[in-house]
């Protein structure tokens, strides 16, 4: 079964790949976006079995998964991204074992990740996590545009967090492209303020090209690698 289970990965794993390499070449830019694919309800077999095929990064969203499985590969050398929504008072646990966390998206968050570094004895980098759903929706979470310098600044400025770019996720019923064109034109008013903010992590399996048109560095995959999620609660 194990067998069966890495071919199927590596099947999934080199399409996903292939379709990157051609977003990139459409886009007339690098093939360098980074591969992060999400493991959320999928054990930890998968996850040794994906880092023999080469992933390195790795994403889980839910804290309490993301920790023991994070524990139980720990001697695989992997780039952990929480990048699920975050309670103020799990901030620190995540930040003792996450490498990045994605899903900033309000200064409270920003003391508990900070002292959850500095106990581990490890900088974390830090994605500000911005919502492209209109004013007043009940859309996906995220900070509001207008607030992203605040945030920045208070990241900027706390011990042992490294403020490193942009998350997102296009809203539901859009066209990724016109989402991923204002997530764009917000990443670049970010930079101007903050120069070493150059990541945006964008993307996932039935947007990524969309994602990388529009200067993606990093996409999150998870079912179009792993397959269906698993239906565990």
């Amino acid at each position: 079964m194990t067998d069966d289970r890495r071919d199927e990965l590596a099947t999934n794993l080199e399409a996903v790949r292939r379709r990157i390499a051609a977003a990139c070449d459409g886009a007339g830019r690098p093939d360098d976006v980074r591969l992060v694919v999400v493991t959320k309800f999928f054990p930890a077999s998968d996850v040794r079995l994906l880092a023999d095929l080469g992933v390195t990064d790795v994403g889980e969203n839910r804290h309490q998964e993301a920790e023991a499985k994070a524990a139980e590969c720990a001697d695989l050398g992997l780039r952990w991204h929480f990048i699920g929504g975050l309670q103020s008072n799990k901030a620190s646990a995540v930040a003792s074992y996450a490498d990045v966390v994605e899903s900033v998206d309000r200064t409270k968050l920003v003391g508990g990740l900070s002292r959850g570094a500095q106990s581990r004895g490890h900088d974390v980098d830090v994605l500000l996590q911005v919502s492209l759903d209109p004013p007043g929706s009940d859309g996906r979470s995220g900070a509001d545009p207008a607030d992203l310098d605040a945030l920045a600044r208070a990241v900027g400025e706390a011990e042992m967090l490294r403020l490193r770019g942009l998350m997102a996720v296009a809203p539901l019923g859009e066209e990724p492209d016109e989402a991923f064109a204002r997530l764009a034109a917000i990443h670049a008013d970010l930079l101007s303020r903050h120069p070493g903010a150059t990541v945006l992590s964008a993307g996932m399996s039935g947007d990524l090209e969309a994602a990388i048109r529009h200067g993606a560095t990093h996409v999150r995959v998870g079912s179009a690698v792993l397959g269906p999620r698993p239906q565990v609660k």
